[in-house]
């Protein structure tokens, strides 16, 4: 060792060069080294769960009313100026459900107030009912399945209708009509299942346990005029109903 230039120990035992060393332990990684967290996934909200939930402890109209304006999940609210939520006589014997507010009714927060409201108060008017008559047994009642404007008046889908359906009957519920007029093919899909309303229009439906007109949409009749006759004939039935059930 010492011919080798070698002439001091550096330790107490020889050390073999080419044996494989041993890894050392690796250190911690620091904070900044550290994979982050990766959140958990929130949860999905069951939109109609909770539409049911606040529609049934509403104990009133007035409650029912705030809590479809409290509610979040529906995108139509983003868009609209105002909540739709009803016009007339809360203790109306008849109680008109229509389709969803136009620019009209979302400026003025009232459904059917434009030109296809102007004609739905002529239609009832000869049968005796006006919206602003304070006594039940000659006012009017009415609502809309979708209680906000669907932007550029595009048709609600059936997915905003299911959402918001709860509050529908539980409208009905409290304001508790003798008699439901479907206004329209919303209408219908709301509270029937089913459109179709040129072949579901003129024949009594039950909702709720109530006896139900479906008509034709008062937009449909100013196009159509040649469908006026089968309006009146269903007006006519709705005003003989009334009268078996006084």
């Amino acid at each position: 060792m010492i011919d080798l230039g070698a002439d001091e120990a550096i330790g107490e035992t020889p050390v073999n060069r080419y044996e494989i060393p041993q890894e050392r332990p690796k250190p911690a990684a620091s904070a900044e080294a550290r994979p982050a967290t990766v959140p958990a996934p929130e949860e999905k909200v069951d939109t109609a769960a909770e539409a049911l939930a606040l529609a049934r402890a509403a104990g009133s109209l007035e409650a029912l009313r705030d809590a479809v304006a409290g509610f979040e999940h529906c995108d139509l609210k983003r868009g609209a100026r105002n909540l739709v939520f009803s016009d007339g006589n809360p203790k109306a014997r008849v109680m008109i459900v229509g389709e969803a507010p136009g620019r009209e009714e979302d400026i003025q927060g009232k459904p059917f107030v434009g030109r296809s409201g102007q004609f739905l108060d002529r239609m009832f008017a000869a049968i005796g009912l006006d919206r602003t008559a304070p006594d039940a047994e000659h006012a009017l009642y009415i609502t809309n399945p979708i209680p906000w404007r669907p932007p550029e008046n595009r048709d609600p889908t059936r997915e905003e209708i299911a959402m918001l359906k709860p509050f529908l009957l539980r409208h009905i519920e409290l304001a508790d009509p003798d008699v439901l007029v479907l206004m329209g093919n919303w209408a219908c899909t709301a509270l029937l299942g089913r459109a179709g309303i040129t072949r579901l229009r003129g024949n009594w439906q039950t909702v709720l346990g109530k006896p139900a007109m479906p008509m034709t949409h008062p937009a449909y009749l100013l196009r159509t005029p040649a469908a006026k006759r089968e309006a009146w004939a269903d007006l006519l039935e709705i005003q003989a109903r009334l009268r078996a059930l006084a």
